[in-house]
């Protein structure tokens, strides 16, 4: 998983994979899911990530 956070628009993309995207939808004005040919999850956008709360991420590590 890959998680990247664009500060000066607020967005929040979390990526469980790399496969090709084939099919896009909103959940809400501001989250969009991404979804494979087997209509598995490959990413999530979240637009105003911090004003929805979803921000501070907390980072564990894990041996």
């Amino acid at each position: 998983m890959k998680t990247l956070y664009y500060s000066d628009d607020d967005i929040l993309e979390l990526h469980f994979s790399d496969n090709p995207i084939v099919k896009e939808t909103a959940q809400d004005w501001n989250i969009v899911l991404s979804y494979d040919v087997n209509n598995h999850i490959v990413q999530m956008v979240v637009l105003d990530a911090s004003q929805s709360g979803l921000l501070p991420l907390q980072e564990k590590k894990v041996a």
